[in-house]
């Protein structure tokens, strides 16, 4: 049988839909394969094993996940700019896609191999140059002295958090999921502020 790109594609496109909102274990290849409108038996044609399947779909979600990030750093602009952009295009990334933080926290715990370190992540953000632009705009003092770890987790949890509180925060107060939507975008310019006033002390 000729393998059909259409087919091997809808088949991608189903498994991303189940495996995000079920998980690993949460689902069947049948249930993939329905989702797909094919039979099991056309699916295990294309894909050896669900297994090899959720590999790919992780893996071409964490690279659509660091993209936005990457063209940011790559830019030739001002690393308070940077930061900026970089909080509008994380905020405008997980709106569109904001079950994607707790689905590679919650499965990447379960599987043995480090998919961050198979997509080469640390080689691409080295190649960006901009761990040598934080140190220099530290050492210059445009930019207040924290690790790096520190950094990246000042951005992501503020950036990322949000969207992974959504159920608990909508219930608590009782919205609905537009009204929360405004809120984000609300917090959205908060985060901005007091990320850049805290991290560039001398421009707030």
């Amino acid at each position: 049988m000729e393998r059909d790109l259409s087919t091997e594609t809808k088949i991608k496109d189903a498994a991303k839909r189940i495996f995000i909102t079920n998980g690993f274990n949460g689902c069947t290849s049948r249930e993939i394969a329905n989702e797909a409108g094919i039979n099991v038996a056309l699916l295990n044609y294309y894909f050896k094993s669900k297994g090899q399947l959720f590999d790919i779909i992780i893996s071409s979600v964490l690279k659509d996940f660091t993209l936005s990030i990457i063209d940011v750093l790559k830019n030739n602009m001002s690393l308070i700019n940077k930061v900026r952009i970089l909080i509008e295009k994380e905020y405008e990334f997980l709106s569109k896609h904001p079950e994607i933080p707790n689905f590679i926290i919650n499965e990447l715990g379960k599987k043995d191999k480090n998919f961050f370190e198979c997509l080469d992540i640390a080689e691409e953000f080295h190649k960006t140059k901009i761990f040598q632009e934080v140190l220099d705009a530290q050492t210059s003092g445009e930019m207040r002295k924290i690790d790096l770890v520190s950094l990246m987790l000042l951005m992501m949890s503020n950036c990322h958090f949000p969207f992974m509180a959504k159920p608990m925060i909508k219930t608590i107060n009782s919205l609905e999921d537009a009204q929360y939507n405004e809120h984000l975008m609300v917090h959205k310019q908060y985060v901005t502020e007091m990320l850049i006033n805290y991290l560039f002390p001398k421009n707030s």
